[in-house]
């Protein structure tokens, strides 16, 4: 049952569903259901949420709120991101706590994936 006020689903647009589909499959294992050709949702990932067919996208530089992966192994998620598809536009860089790189999906969304820091 979800949480009485909390943070319970987010949604992407996604200008290629196909491509955004595929790449999320690839680098995180998602797996997706399809509400029709504009619509698909994912679960069990942290936080579930869906796809919806639009030409806009999610830039953190445009205001969108950055949803940040967690990743034990940053250079390894960061080949399956690029292997995917996937444009990197921050190359792994430190920051208080850990670090982390930025990248976009095949619609243009941006993400990030963070790491503690390198021993």
């Amino acid at each position: 049952m979800p949480a009485h006020e909390k943070i319970n689903y987010v949604e992407f647009p996604a200008r290629d569903l196909e491509a955004s589909k595929r790449f999320f499959s690839r680098v995180f294992g998602w797996e997706f259901t399809d509400y029709g050709p504009d619509y698909s949702s994912f679960s069990d990932q942290g936080l579930d949420g869906g796809f919806f067919r639009s030409d806009r996208v999610a830039v953190a530089a445009n205001g969108s709120a950055l949803i940040v992966f967690y990743s034990a192994d940053l250079e390894s998620t960061l080949a399956k991101v690029e292997a995917a598809g996937g444009e990197v536009v921050q190359p792994i860089f430190d920051f208080p706590g850990g670090r982390r790189f930025h990248f976009t999906d095949p619609s243009g969304n941006e993400f990030a994936v963070w790491s503690e820091p390198a021993a």
